[in-house]
């Protein structure tokens, strides 16, 4: 009989690579979206689309009557705790049987960073939520390089406050790839795990605008800037300033070589090595490519 999953954050990166991961299973899909404008395309995913609000707990058991899994994934905010608390009491009212939680690698009460100290809160209480669980925690995804395709497509260059930093960046595709994995095992089968979710080796960003250059076919540079550069130009794009500050803490705690490590966990699931940066680049060509 096949279990309903229930994908919350269902317009973003990862989740929408993660309904693509499960095409073709045995599950049916409900999607979680803040208003109905949102759900353009995810009807053709053939996935049920129910509109709710992790902000606000009446919206939400429509989307949870008769989920026996859940893809529990909070937008990065001051309010990610109370996101993940509102979706937690939804699914035990529900009966829901699994959470696959999104966090962060390196999620801690002493995280350098305000995001892996909320993410700490929200694993914890996910563990003592009394259904089974699982834990995935990526580090910096290859897919924020999307971010830098306009200045990449135009200049030939992008910026970033992350001097030297190596970071063992991983593509989502694989992160959306390993939830499918946990989500379709036997729910037994993964209950209780964290898995730390990385790529095959730590990247400096010189070294991805090497493969980006491969790629493209000409020559891209990386040009390192201060935090105080990149802060003011997000903060110039309207990135909210709590934002703003999270991206930089994230920059310092990387710059420290906090992201300088990789872990078997996506060839362990996956049975495979996980995507490399030269995959990312060759796939995405298209994105730094101007017209």
């Amino acid at each position: 009989m096949s279990r309903t999953v229930l994908v919350t954050g269902a317009t973003g990166t990862v989740s929408t690579a993660l309904m693509n991961a499960l095409e073709g299973a045995d599950v049916d899909l409900r999607a979680l979206v803040r208003a109905e404008s949102k759900a353009d395309g995810l009807r053709e995913r053939n996935a049920a689309v129910v509109v709710g609000d992790l902000d606000d707990t009446r919206s939400l058991p429509p989307a949870f009557e008769g989920v026996q899994d859940v893809w529990l994934l909070t937008p990065n905010s001051p309010r990610a705790p109370e996101n993940n608390m509102n979706a937690l009491w939804a699914a035990r009212q529900a009966g829901v049987e699994r959470i696959v939680r999104l966090s962060v690698a390196g999620a801690a009460h002493d995280a350098p960073n305000r995001s892996g100290r909320l993410h700490a809160l929200s694993d914890r209480e996910t563990e003592w939520s009394g259904m089974r669980w699982t834990i995935l925690r990526p580090l910096w995804f290859m897919q924020n390089l999307l971010n830098e395709a306009d200045d990449i497509s135009g200049t030939g260059t992008f910026s970033l406050n992350m001097a030297s930093a190596p970071i063992g960046m991983v593509d989502v595709r694989d992160i959306a790839e390993c939830a499918a994995r946990v989500l379709l095992d036997d729910p037994d089968r993964h209950h209780g795990e964290t898995y730390t979710l990385t790529g095959p080796r730590p990247l400096t960003f010189d070294e991805v605008a090497r493969q980006l250059s491969l790629a493209l076919g000409r020559s891209i540079a990386y040009l390192p800037v201060s935090d105080d550069a990149k802060r003011g130009a997000l903060l110039g794009y309207g990135v909210p300033k709590w934002t703003v500050d999270m991206i930089e803490e994230y920059a310092q705690a990387y710059v420290s070589g906090w992201g300088d490590f990789t872990t078997d966990s996506v060839a362990d699931l996956l049975c495979r090595p996980p995507r490399d940066i030269a995959d990312f680049a060759r796939d995405h060509a298209a994105a730094f490519t101007r017209c």
